[in-house]
């Protein structure tokens, strides 16, 4: 059964949920309302802190939270995943209101949902997944460092300095300061304590730990800075609809300002990066129908364009809001929408409750936000994975954190880019001499970064008299690497070279002698079984049809193959019987008269199969051992009369074309003598038993080496 396609890096779930169902249903509203509950209690917190983190009014968080719940959850894409305003964006947006003023917040958090629309209507949402992972933990690791650098001020009731580098410096200036004012002593040890209690609120026992542990945090440190003699800085709340502001059209005018569209192609990226990441995770928390990356980024892109008409805080998907609506036991969109439904009356109904909550509290909130973003033990267990990519991972988060979030988001990716072109550029050359012959065979991938390893290798080639260039196994040759060799090899040519042979991805590698052997062999079983008449053995010329050559080099001088002789080497090997004629040739007379057809006669007497061996050589081909010790009997015990003669063969000029006119009995003990030049006699020790009576009429000389089982009966048939 083909799986649904799983998005990037998602692992299948061993404790997987139940499958979330795409629409309403009336037999899952009770589960959806106490789980948009538990998704409610845990946005809530979020919402207030990242609107303080981000220096706007707190009512912008609760709107944006809103939105996040009523439009995008009612909007197809995914139906499990909770949007809202983003931690990752509190110190982009601090840092864009302190440049531009609050007015710009509107324009270019619209200028943001616009992009994600238009990513989202070209079918662009899957690029995300192309990212590398190492990019994107650095960059949540270099959103999470300075997240936590910002809200250390804000935990001492301080104000921060700006950047990460401007806060990490004022860190000896910060602890001065609170060990100098007693307040600000107690408001560092409430946001420690909410820190701890986050941290720690898992590892209690079920019931209690079913709670979210940043709500727990928040109503905890609310009691105690009502305790007396507390005095801490308190979240200011005014009302919900009186935070709304409408950019006007002086505040679009400011779009053509470059950094303005800058910052927007920054929010656009990151808002969407975050919410796709956090769409594959909450993928893995159960079976049923993954997320549509395309319907999902413009059901963002809506949210944030909404958002940026009411001058509101960018919206992003966020993992703790919607692993709290998986773990909750929420199955449909129902559950993320009245989770905005719950924000809303809050924000409408009881603003006046956010008074009483410390500003120290829900900055440490942020800074266990942070921590999880921060993750440092993600470093080293990148590196033990794969150090180039625990090297993507460290320049990333080292960028971020020097220059700013887009920058180092586009440092991470050249980096990652180039790492992936080093790891696919791996081009492996062997070399051999074989005959004066130089051979150079080529596999895996040439691309320009390798340019100067097959240039030297190359090089180092010059002059040679015979040279081989096999590149039919370089899986991708680009037009560098392609270009280089071409003109390498036809300098070679010019200078003298006696042969260069070019073979390229793309072409066809001739055969060997021992592959068209084996063709052969198997057409000539087919056809024999059949009752077809054989093919002969014919040679095919070897180069004659590729580019690239400067001559037409025959087989003989491919390694291993010094002439025809390597055929009979070759079928020896297999079991088959050489039997040499009188000249040199691919022809044999066999006992029907055939010329020219190698492999078993067709004669009747089925043959005991000669054991592996013969101490003929033929001519430089090698030996292959001692013959095994006969007798080889004949299938017949009583002699039977012979087949009907057949047309002699003319013969060759000088040779005997006489037929046999008498009956033969048999082999002789000896053996035949071989005929090639340079042979010697190889006697078989054994005798043949069970002659063969009858004449033979019509039998011709042999051509050249016939191949297989002879027609009287000594041959074996393999």
């Amino acid at each position: 059964m083909v799986q649904p396609r799983r998005a990037r890096h998602a692992k299948p779930s061993s404790t997987a949920l139940p499958a979330p169902e795409l629409s309403f249903s009336g037999a899952h509203v009770g589960t959806d309302v106490l789980a948009s509950l538990v998704v409610f209690l845990v946005a809530l917190p979020l919402c207030i802190g990242i609107g303080v983190a981000s220096g706007v009014p707190v009512e912008l968080g609760i709107i944006s939270g809103i939105i996040g719940g009523l439009i995008v959850g009612l909007l197809p894409g995914s139906s499990l995943q909770v949007s809202g305003p983003a931690a990752g964006l509190a110190t982009l947006v601090m840092e864009m209101i302190h440049s531009h003023g609050l007015g710009m917040l509107g324009p270019v958090v619209l200028a943001t949902g616009a992009i994600q629309i238009t990513l989202g209507l070209f079918g662009l949402g899957r690029l995300f997944q192309a990212i590398s992972l190492s990019v994107v933990q650095g960059m949540l690791a270099g959103i999470g460092l300075p997240l936590i650098l910002s809200q250390l001020y804000a935990v001492a009731d301080s104000e921060q300095h700006g950047s990460a580098m401007k806060n990490a410096a004022g860190l000896p200036e910060l602890v001065s300061e609170v060990m100098a004012d007693r307040q600000a002593l107690i408001a560092v040890g409430l946001g420690a304590f909410t820190v701890l209690l986050c941290f720690v609120w898992k590892k209690m026992p079920a019931p209690l730990s079913k709670v979210p542990a940043a709500l727990v945090a928040v109503l905890a440190g609310s009691l105690i800075a009502a305790l007396p003699g507390v005095h801490v800085d308190h979240v200011k709340v005014g009302d919900l609809f009186a935070a709304v502001h409408i950019p006007g059209l002086s505040d679009f005018g400011s779009l053509a300002d470059p950094s303005v569209i800058m910052l927007a192609i920054t929010f656009a990226v990151i808002a969407s990066a975050e919410s796709l990441f956090s769409a594959a995770a909450v993928d893995r928390m159960h079976d049923g129908s993954k997320t549509k990356y395309n319907p999902e980024l413009v059901a963002q892109g809506v949210g944030n364009s909404l958002c940026g008409l009411l001058g509101a805080l960018p919206i992003t998907a966020v993992i703790a809001r919607s692993a709290a609506n998986v773990q909750a036991g929420g199955k449909t969109k129902l559950s993320r929408v009245l989770h905005g439904v719950w924000l809303l009356g809050f924000g409408l109904l009881l603003p006046d409750l956010l008074a009483f909550v410390p500003i120290s509290v829900l900055a440490a909130v942020l800074v266990h936000a942070g921590w999880k973003l921060f993750d440092p033990g993600q470093f080293a267990k990148m590196w033990r994975k794969d150090r180039s990519e625990g090297v993507v991972m460290v320049v990333t988060f080292g960028a971020i954190i020097f220059t700013n979030l887009l920058e180092g988001v586009l440092a991470g990716l050249a980096i990652a880019t180039v790492m992936a072109a080093l790891r696919m550029s791996r081009l492996r050359i062997d070399q051999s001499e074989v005959d004066g012959t130089t051979y150079l065979t080529m596999s895996g991938n040439a691309t320009f970064l390798l340019l100067p390893k097959l240039t030297d290798t190359l090089e180092a080639l010059n002059g040679r008299p015979r040279l081989y260039i096999d590149m039919i196994g370089v899986s991708h040759l680009d037009l560098a690497c392609r270009a280089q060799v071409e003109e390498w090899a036809e300098q070679q040519r010019k200078s003298g070279a006696e042969r260069v042979v070019l073979l390229l991805p793309g072409d066809t590698r001739p055969k060997t002698i021992d592959e068209e052997a084996q063709e052969w062999l198997a057409d000539y079983s087919k056809a024999a079984a059949a009752g077809q008449p054989q093919p002969p053995y014919q040679p095919q010329p070897h180069y004659q049809s590729q580019p690239h050559y400067q001559s037409q080099p025959s087989h003989q001088s491919q390694p291993g193959y010094q002439n025809e002789a390597a055929i009979d080497d070759y079928l020896t090997r297999q079991g088959y019987v050489v039997h040499p004629g009188s000249s040199p040739g691919y022809g044999v007379p066999h006992g029907h008269g055939v010329p020219g057809a190698y492999g078993p006669s067709m004669h009747q007497s089925p043959q005991q199969p000669q054991p592996y061996g013969d101490p003929r050589t033929y001519g430089p081909a090698p030996k292959y051992g001692p013959q095994q010790p006969g007798p080889y009997p004949g299938a017949h015990p009583a002699p039977h009369r012979g087949h009907p003669g057949h047309p002699g063969h003319p013969g060759h000029p000088g040779q005997q074309a006489a037929p046999h006119p008498g009956p033969h009995h048999g082999s002789p003990p000896g053996g035949h003598p071989g005929q090639y030049p340079g042979q010697y006699p190889a006697p078989q020790p054994g005798p043949h038993h069970g002659p063969h009576h009858g004449p033979h009429h019509g039998q011709g000389p042999g051509q050249g080496p016939g191949y297989g089982p002879s027609s009287s009966g000594g041959a074996p048939v393999r």
